[in-house]
């Protein structure tokens, strides 16, 4: 999810996993030219690793790490690499760490994936937030709201279906901006504040 410098040669490590939910660890001698770990710690980066428990920290340590997936598609696009920053900023808003994810975290390399295999589309920036609300239970009662007719069947197949299906919706401009005004209100209500880089995720929506 990120990395952050601890000192010259390590690597403090943010990762989600479906069965520790957030965990924090530290690569020690990351940063050093032969290390095991060379090549394989960046964002978004998807890995099977191992990592002993800290005793008295929340700060684990990184033992071995096999690398399944780069998204390298990300470092060539610029959407799309804010798109999954701001993906990941939502999910480490609204969690707990050391918390079990599993439905989340198929849900994020889902839309990872997604982001890779095609042009970036507004709606899916929406329905990765209308997904999340409801995994975590904050999804809107869309009857009791006052959007259009439309835009509430659109809400609820984005919130609950694939998308895939999502993607197959044919949003007009009007409900790409109802929907996002919207979501712009419910999501500072109930968390408190935006996620870091919705604006820049949702530039160029068509």
């Amino acid at each position: 999810m990120r990395t952050r410098l601890l000192t010259e040669t390590s690597l403090v490590v943010h990762w989600l996993t479906p069965n520790f939910g957030r965990i924090a660890t530290v690569a020690r001698g990351a940063r050093r030219p032969k290390s095991p770990f060379l090549g394989k710690l960046d964002l978004f980066y998807e890995a099977d690793f191992s990592f002993s428990r800290g005793r008295k920290t929340d700060l684990h340590v990184l033992r071995e790490v096999n690398l399944r997936e780069t998204h390298a598609e990300f470092r060539a696009d610029i959407l799309k690499l804010r798109r999954a920053a701001y993906a990941v900023a939502f999910i480490e808003q609204a969690t707990e760490t050391e918390t079990p994810l599993p439905n989340i975290f198929e849900l994020l390399q889902t839309f990872l994936r997604r982001l890779c295999e095609q042009k970036p589309l507004g709606p899916i920036v929406l329905s990765m937030e209308l997904k999340l609300l409801h995994e975590l239970g904050l999804e809107p009662d869309w009857a009791g709201t006052s959007l259009a007719a439309g835009t509430k069947k659109i809400a609820a197949i984005l919130s609950r279906q694939s998308f895939a299906a999502g993607e197959n919706l044919k949003l007009t401009k009007a409900q790409i901006e109802e929907l996002r005004q919207f979501l712009h209100g419910f999501l500072i209500f109930y968390l408190g504040r935006l996620p870091k880089g919705r604006a820049a995720a949702l530039a160029s929506v068509v």
